[in-house]
């Protein structure tokens, strides 16, 4: 369980970390450069959970060796599907990590949205929906390694 106290606003008992896949943690199907060892290092506080549709089909080969659960969601109503997801989990103990469009329901669900423009850019609504935004995934997980940044910037 990670516990983070943002000063001013609430403490969050994060057990569960759901990150969106391509354009979050992968472009073009792979995994991005030093993604895997902060996952590692976060799974031992958090499960870790990887939603996507898997447009690429490298999905499953990416993450063999990964401490994560993945989940393949149907190609209809991706947004909604990522939503219900977190339902199961209980979106207070969650934080999502998600770049599109089709991110936006759980970002806004989450007791912690965080959205990430990168390479595939960010949509508008999965950015409005988020507590949160940083320009790369490196840095949405360093600010669980560190929660003390994630206090710096939601505090009231």
């Amino acid at each position: 369980m990670l516990d983070v106290k943002i000063p001013g606003h609430k403490t969050m008992n994060l057990g569960h970390l759901v990150v969106d896949y391509n354009g979050t943690i992968a472009c073009d199907g792979r995994i991005l450069d030093g993604v895997k060892e902060r996952l590692e290092t976060l799974a031992q506080l958090v499960e870790v959970h990887v939603l996507t549709a898997d447009t690429f089909g490298s999905v499953r080969r990416e993450l063999s060796d990964m401490p994560c659960q993945l989940a393949v969601i149907p190609v209809d109503d991706q947004a909604e599907a990522k939503r219900r997801y977190i339902r199961q989990l209980g979106v207070e103990h969650c934080v999502c990590v998600g770049n599109g469009r089709n991110d936006r329901l759980m970002l806004d669900a989450a007791a912690l949205g965080i959205a990430v423009f990168q390479t595939e850019g960010a949509a508008v609504e999965a950015m409005l929906a988020a507590d949160v935004a940083v320009p790369n995934i490196l840095d949405a997980l360093d600010l669980l390694l560190h929660p003390l940044r994630l206090a710096a910037t939601l505090r009231s």
